[in-house]
């Protein structure tokens, strides 16, 4: 008998251990690395098989958190990283919005053949993501093959060190210190805008550069550069402009020409501006810090013939000039400014009056898709419009910010007849190219059938809003709820089970007697 209560105050014992206190949670320790509640990432890698001529590639794609930090994608032997780019999508339904970011390297093949991709890992805001490694198939180039690359020299051959010297100082006395020389460099930093005037909402791509000749790799490298860098951005911030800044990639140099001259070009960082009025971009001299080294007079084997130095390069001041845009008319929408086309789509062939017709109007192309504002249906007789949703998707490469803003329509035709949509829907737009306002329409034209209907006299007050909200709030209980409840609640439950615990304790101790 005495078992039997032991075993139900086991019971008891384990499920109050499991129910919280009031108005407290239980104490975990956490792990060292959370992903936060919500996020949803996974991997995603391009085809196994693939001409030379195009990139492989390894994406990851993430949703419901935001980007905070993520590991190094792996090296992959054959194939040479050739950048990153990025992509966000924004869907607005309902008023709600879900944002999706996906991250893709880039890999560039050095030789056909088969190459396998070993099993890695790759970590986004604290969740490992797990490859299981692939064959990798480069192809011939489908077309002519191009022009070689030009071989890559072979190193100078290396001159044959004196030998004995070192043992030598030694039996003739205290070897005699280093002498060393700071040699000159051809190196320096750059804030580069690609151009000197724009108009307001123009965008204006500006990079930070340090450029570095080919034979100066040996006498500099970077110092802290995690540490210098963010203090770097704050000063080349605008505060009359909307940033969109590149996702940071991995500092590897490009080979360029300045004046004539080779030089290794490092970039450091990359942004778009656009401003958001007349006020000129201004981007005052930052500075970098570079280790750099001197050389010793005689090289001696054995010995360090460096000695660490630092020099910090400034770089020039530069100036945008921004053009205020022409005037407008008195009330009219805010033009977009960018290099913009439209695509239209409809849902169906056939309309009749009465039912619902999906159309999809989407802008693409290069400027500010996020200031875009969805235009305003002007009023048609016989037509009722509803919407839009919005999706949008903005792409970072190559220094340019290109995407999509998709415009999604519900449209209720009441009368037949032909119905122009150029009549209805219309983006006002910006051509920084021509200098001039234009309006980007419809070219679509639907044949409506059927006869004319008359909506209901209920849902016509509801026209201007979305009439399935607007019923559900007229039913809706306006009895309010105490938000207390559920601490209430569980309140409650541990009384009873603290009630329940005591009565085993007391039957466990009256079997014992």
């Amino acid at each position: 008998m005495a078992w039997r209560w032991f075993f139900l105050f086991s019971i008891l014992l384990t499920c109050c251990a499991i129910a919280p206190a009031s108005g407290q949670a239980p104490t975990v320790a956490p792990p060292a690395a959370v992903p936060p509640a919500g996020q949803q990432a996974a991997l995603e890698l391009g085809r196994s098989s693939f001409p030379i001529n195009e990139y492989f590639t390894i994406a990851f794609r993430l949703s419901g958190a935001p980007l905070e930090r993520y590991s190094a994608f792996p090296d992959v032997e054959g194939f040479k990283k050739s950048g990153k780019t990025s992509t966000t999508t924004t869907r607005t339904v309902g008023g709600r919005s879900t944002v999706e970011l996906v991250i893709t390297q880039r890999y560039a093949a050095f030789a056909e053949g088969e190459f396998v991709l070993k099993p890695f890992t790759l970590t986004v805001n604290g969740q490992v993501l797990r490859s299981a490694g692939a064959t990798l198939r480069v192809l011939p180039q489908p077309a002519a093959p191009a022009a070689g690359a030009p071989a890559t020299p072979a190193p100078p051959a290396a001159k044959p060190p004196l030998v004995g010297i070192g043992s030598l100082d030694q039996l003739l006395g205290k070897p005699k210190p280093q002498e060393y020389v700071e040699p000159r460099d051809n190196a320096f930093l750059s804030v580069e805008p690609d151009k000197t005037t724009a108009w307001v909402g123009e965008p204006v791509h500006v990079g930070l550069y340090f450029y570095l000749a080919p034979a100066d790799q040996g006498l500099l490298d970077f110092y802290r550069f995690a540490e210098q860098l963010p203090p770097m951005l704050r000063q080349l911030r605008q505060p009359t402009a909307w940033e969109e800044a590149f996702d940071e990639t991995d500092i590897r140099p490009d080979s360029v020409r300045v004046g004539g001259k080779p030089y290794l070009r490092y970039q450091l960082h990359e942004a778009v501006y656009y401003p958001l009025s007349a006020k000129p971009l201004t981007f005052p001299r930052v500075a970098l810090q570079m280790k750099k080294y001197r050389l010793a007079k005689r090289a001696v084997e054995g010995l360090d013939n460096r000695l660490e130095g630092y020099k910090t390069y400034v770089s020039q001041p530069r100036t945008v000039q921004v053009r205020a845009l022409p005037p407008v008319a008195a009330g009219a929408v805010p033009p977009a400014v960018g290099r913009y086309q439209l695509r239209e789509g409809v849902g169906s062939t056939s309309f009749r009056t009465g039912h619902t017709i999906s159309y999809t109007l989407t802008v693409e192309g290069e400027g500010n898709l996020t200031a875009l504002a969805p235009p305003v249906a002007r009023p048609v007789p016989g037509l009722e419009v509803y919407g839009p949703e919005v999706h949008q998707e903005l792409t970072r490469a190559d220094g340019r910010v290109t995407g999509r803003k998709e415009l999604r329509y519900r449209l209720v035709p009441r009368q037949p007849g032909r119905l122009r949509l150029r009549d209805v829907l219309g983006v006002p737009v910006f051509n920084p190219d021509l200098g001039r306002y234009d309006t980007l329409r419809p070219e679509l034209e639907l044949a409506v059938t059927g006869p004319a209907v008359t909506p209901p006299q209920e849902v016509t007050a509801f026209v201007r809003t979305d009439p399935f909200y607007a019923q559900q709030l007229t039913n809706a209980d306006p009895t309010t709820m105490d938000m207390d409840t559920p601490r209430q609640v569980r309140r409650y439950a541990n009384l009873v089970l603290a009630l329940l615990l005591a009565l085993a304790g007391i039957g466990w101790w009256t079997a014992r007697r």
